[in-house]
């Protein structure tokens, strides 16, 4: 069963469009280096402040090997440095959790 990585960020709210730049580049350099995104959120409402990269990956091994495909990757570089150059990003969390529930209606298991 695949884990699914949850970042959290923590952004310069006058920042915003970087951070947008930042997630679109993501969407192309993340399924490219084999991980399945889910998907970048930036703030709309709410906290200004407050913004989420989202992507499953098979296990915690495939996730080191798929960091090491994302460092090398050109965009990936280009990205890293994007974002540390622009500093719109003032803090940045992960978290790797499993599903514990099918989507609703959905039976977890056959009977």
């Amino acid at each position: 069963m695949p884990i699914t990585c949850f970042i959290h960020y923590e952004i310069d709210p006058t920042r915003r469009e970087a951070f947008e730049t930042y997630a679109q580049n993501w969407g192309q350099a993340i399924p490219r280096c084999g991980a399945d995104l889910i998907g970048y959120y930036a703030p709309h409402e709410g906290s200004a402040t407050t913004a989420y990269g989202v992507y499953n990956i098979e296990s915690l091994a495939a996730y080191e090997a798929y960091r090491a495909r994302l460092a090398e990757d050109p965009l990936g570089m280009e990205n890293y440095r994007f974002a540390q150059k622009e500093k719109f990003i003032l803090k940045e969390n992960r978290i790797f959790l499993k599903r514990a529930s099918a989507p609703h209606g959905h039976p977890t298991h056959k009977e």
